[in-house]
């Protein structure tokens, strides 16, 4: 919440660095409110981590989602999304009871068509109560908030009490007055809108409280969080809204380029994302204040900050906006290490993990290691039969954190599933190891991570209980059924987390 928040003092990894952790995102928790949030779940998942010796979490962005509920399409970069709220501490606090409460929801899947409606709902009743009687210390706290994050959270209010009011259209189908936010009718919404804007501020207050809440359990564990910033924002948030000076717009204030990513591994037309390309430029006369605010705004919750896509910064592949893939495009040069000087003048450190995979130029790396900032490697990726292949474990660096795989890829059990006879062979000629059955497969690799001499070694919780395709968070370039996967509540005492414990241990991966 205020420019003093504490930075971790890694990454980047010292020497001599070995720890382990898991990838999972909030939402996948286990509850009895039909999705993760912060509250009593995320408490018991982090003693969890703590008993297994996994001294990191890492968890997708925390953004309010949009259309299709991707954490990589939030509506603010700053704000977080409602629907974490903690239906349990919200009524610790008073201010719902326990009939406002549904605990019927399915246990392996988000059902966010009805979760969402369900914890508004939960959020206007604690608001309405608020409202007829506010305690002493929550509101305080509130007005200490708003002042705070005054600088990203009134713009955000106006737009979410605004596309309320507009039935969730995107932004430039409001009346042109308000969408190229003119100041007089600005003033007038801000007016109308008065007390929607204040009720949203307070939605965020009580994320903020509840966010808190959990990070300080997690230090207190010895438990460290890992955010996670995409590179791009969505077309339709606050973010463009309230700076679009800050993006590659038209006189209309549309994309004129999007971006994407050339044919890859993921997809033989490459990866059409949409999201609107920055005016590097504009960004480079305010010294990179909004980036700046970004990563504080997040190390509020987190001890590291995962960098989404960070060959962006180096060079990105921007797209005509009226493309329908991302085959033909060019690559636009990005800020390098400009942007990171100042990130470190402004915050004391550059507490990165970066995301360098798909097509890498020197220059990415050149970047990555200017500032000793850890890569990162996945082990599905490893098997192609050439030795020197940058993700096999024999050929990793110390300051990295590999993978099994990512929230991007199928679970290890299901990638293997799917692999060609030769190439099943490949893996276990490649690793050295003898051939495993496939229900073992997820644990050959999470082995083969945890054996590395990569400093940081991070597992989705799916391959630590070595589930299949059932279980795949997202499939790049598929718009519908992503994103909703939950750990049903009966797998947390499942037996594998003694097995990663002893790994952990083994290994040398186990917290001092």
């Amino acid at each position: 919440m205020s420019d003093d928040c504490p930075v971790a003092p890694i990454p980047p990894f010292p020497d001599g660095y070995r720890a382990a952790g898991i990838l999972m995102h909030i939402t996948s928790l286990a509850s009895p409110h039909g999705i993760g949030d912060f509250g009593p779940s995320a408490i018991q998942w982090i003693d969890l981590l703590h008993d297994a010796g996994q001294s990191w979490w890492q968890v997708l962005p925390l953004g309010p989602t949009g259309d299709g509920n991707s954490p990589y399409l939030p509506l603010s970069s700053f704000a977080m999304n409602e629907v974490l709220v903690s239906p349990e501490w919200l009524l610790e606090d008073g201010l719902i009871s326990a009939d406002d409460c549904q605990t019927s929801w399915p246990d392996a899947k988000v059902d966010f068509d009805n979760v969402n409606p369900y914890k508004y709902r939960l959020l206007e009743t604690a608001w309405d109560r608020y409202r007829a009687a506010p305690s002493a210390e929550l509101s305080e706290e509130f007005e200490a908030f708003k002042l705070a994050e005054g600088h990203w959270l009134d713009d955000y209010t106006l737009f979410r009490a605004l596309k309320n009011q507009f039935q969730g259209d995107y932004y430039m189908q409001w009346p042109a007055e308000l969408a190229e936010r003119k100041p007089e009718a600005l003033l007038k919404a801000r007016t109308e809108l008065a007390e929607q804007c204040e009720k949203f501020a307070f939605f965020q207050y009580l994320l903020h409280r509840y966010g808190m809440r959990v990070r300080n359990h997690a230090q207190a564990k010895g438990v460290r969080l890992i955010g996670d910033v995409p590179i791009y924002v969505s077309a339709d948030s606050s973010d463009v809204w309230a700076n679009p000076e800050l993006f590659s717009l038209d006189e209309h204030k549309r994309p004129k380029f999007v971006a994407g990513v050339p044919p890859d591994y993921f997809s033989a037309v490459g990866q059409l994302w949409g999201n609107p390309v920055y005016n590097w430029e504009a960004h480079r006369q305010t010294g990179y204040r909004w980036f700046i605010q970004r990563f504080r705004s997040l190390l509020t919750y987190a001890d590291a900050i995962r960098l989404d896509h960070f060959r962006g910064f180096a060079a990105a592949w921007h797209v005509a906006a009226d493309a329908k893939t991302a085959e033909v495009g060019y690559w636009a040069p990005g800020p390098g290490a400009e942007l990171f000087e100042a990130i470190k003048a402004a915050l004391g450190n550059l507490p990165f993990i970066v995301e360098d995979l798909g097509t890498i130029t020197e220059d990415v790396w050149e970047l990555r290691d200017q500032f000793d900032m850890p890569g990162t490697r996945v082990v599905q990726f490893a098997f192609d039969g050439d030795p020197d292949n940058l993700y096999l474990p024999k050929n990793y660096v110390a300051n990295t954190t590999v993978y099994t795989g990512t929230h991007d890829n199928a679970t290890s059990r299901q990638w293997y599933e799917e692999l060609p006879e030769e190439s099943r062979e490949t893996v276990w000629q490649s690793l050295n190891m003898p051939v495993v059955p496939e229900d073992e497969v997820a644990w050959a690799l999470l082995q083969a991570a945890w054996q590395s001499i990569a400093a940081l070694a991070i597992a989705p919780l799916q391959d630590v209980l070595n589930l299949g395709s059932d279980s795949r968070m997202n499939v790049p370039g598929e718009s519908d059924g992503n994103w909703d996967w939950r750990c049903p509540s009966d797998l947390l005492s499942s037996p594998y987390f003694s097995t990663l414990a002893q790994i952990t241990k083994d290994t040398g991966r186990w917290p001092e």
